[in-house]
């Protein structure tokens, strides 16, 4: 209900119709419980409690190893490095938790006010480049990449139906450490291929990614689902009953 409420025309309530969408996933997962660093805000933790995951906030100063001892993985929110100082302090902790065999997953940040020293255990360099065509077509570099196949094969069909976008301000130049694993431009642009780059660290993996999961998560995309929870999963061996999904 929309109320319009002005003092030059007459008080006026207006209903409009309530929907609600409704997305069939099947999704296989690994690892439970996720610890989620907040930015500039979006529904990405939210979303992942809806397709089974275990998620906890965490603020910057709960971030020690002790806490994160407790989860599988650690995903920072979009544009964390810009908006949130304290982090510059909690870098070397939370590259330490991959290196004893956690993953974490760093959403879109841009290079302008960065607020940390270094975003990622290796070199990366920010930039403008972004793919604003939802449609534009996804090249797989390394189609055979575990984070491609396990546990839940991504094909080009999972990049159907995203909306707005396809991602934004991803990297232009990064170390040799880092595997890139797409390749997708605009129409008259070059390849960009740093939408998705991971990286192996000690006995757990780094990935940094533009793709705007925190568009597609509310849009009910299902390859977005299905794309992050194999990022959330990888280098996790074993799959419990449990851990398989169809919704």
């Amino acid at each position: 209900m929309i109320e319009i409420d002005y003092d030059h025309i007459p008080f006026q309530t207006v209903l409009l119709p309530s929907e609600s969408k409704v997305v069939r996933l099947d999704i296989k997962k690994r690892g439970e419980n996720i610890a989620y660093i907040e930015g500039a805000g979006d529904v990405v933790p939210e979303s992942l409690k809806q397709i089974g995951y275990q998620v906890a906030l965490l603020k910057p100063q709960d971030i020690t190893p002790e806490n994160l001892s407790h989860f599988d993985a650690v995903v920072i929110g979009i544009r964390a490095y810009n908006t949130v100082e304290a982090l510059n302090y909690k870098q070397d902790i939370l590259f330490d938790f991959v290196k004893n065999g956690g993953n974490m997953i760093v959403q879109y940040n841009t290079r302008h006010q960065i607020k940390v020293d270094q975003i990622a255990p290796y070199a990366i360099t920010l930039s403008r480049d972004r793919v604003t065509d939802e449609f534009a077509e996804v090249t797989f570099l390394q189609p055979n990449h575990e984070l491609l196949n396990t546990p839940n094969k991504i094909t080009r069909k999972d990049f159907e139906g995203w909306t707005q976008e396809r991602g934004l301000y991803f990297p232009s130049e990064w170390s040799n450490a880092f595997t890139p694993l797409f390749s997708m431009n605009d129409k008259g642009e070059t390849p960009k291929t740093g939408s998705l780059l991971i990286a192996k660290h000690g006995k757990g993996y780094y990935i940094y990614t533009g793709l705007s999961f925190f568009r597609e998560f509310p849009a009910g995309v299902s390859g977005a689902y299905r794309l992050f929870a194999n990022m959330l999963s990888i280098g996790k061996n074993q799959i419990s009953n449990s851990d398989e999904i169809k919704k």
